[in-house]
């Protein structure tokens, strides 16, 4: 019976060592496919030096209104939630450079609907008091084209259509002022 005992430890200790090394297979497959999912996300994102896809959102009173392709003025892109902290900390530095930059800057703010309440987005626009257009993406076709992943996500986008830098997080007024003078009249 000595033996039988000895010869159980062994075998038990064979299928821990594979179970390990299967174990470390398996994460190793999954890094590596999350970083090739990862670097395709990357790729496909618009970014800098693609054009903005171009797509029509209702406003606030249901006009359709275009967001991406040539405008008259450089365009800020705006992507948000009601529920988003960091999105209630930014929109008055929003309003404020609307205000500012009326005759060279558009500002779309683009409330995320389709992962919001519409009725908390309209109250997040009465009480910040915003007077830029304000576009509902109800069925998330927004976030999917221009792959927002985060809340506050800000595409900066030339009068060509052409995406000239993007922000995921917090723009400050300071940002916008940088924006305007380095892109507005190119």
């Amino acid at each position: 019976m000595k033996g039988y005992g000895q010869h159980m430890k062994r075998n038990q200790k064979t299928y821990l060592a594979i179970l390990v090394i299967l174990g470390l297979v398996v994460v190793a497959i999954t890094q590596y496919t999350n970083k090739e999912a990862d670097a395709t996300t990357v790729d496909t994102k618009p970014k800098t030096g693609y054009a903005a896809p171009v797509l029509d959102l209702p406003d606030l009173q249901d006009a359709d209104i275009t967001v991406g392709g040539p405008q008259d003025k450089l365009t800020l892109i705006n992507f948000w939630a009601a529920w988003c902290g960091p999105c209630e900390l930014e929109a008055p530095e929003l309003q404020q450079s609307f205000e500012k930059h009326a005759s060279q800057l558009q500002i779309l703010g683009i409330n995320a609907t389709s992962q919001d309440r519409e009725r908390d987005a309209r109250q997040f626009v009465e009480d910040q008091k915003l007077t830029f257009p304000i576009l509902m993406d109800r069925d998330g076709k927004a976030i999917e084209q221009y792959k927002v992943s985060q809340f506050p996500t800000t595409l900066v986008v030339d009068k060509n259509g052409m995406i000239v830098e993007r922000v995921n997080g917090i723009i400050t007024a300071e940002d916008i002022d940088r924006f305007v003078q380095q892109y507005a009249n190119g």
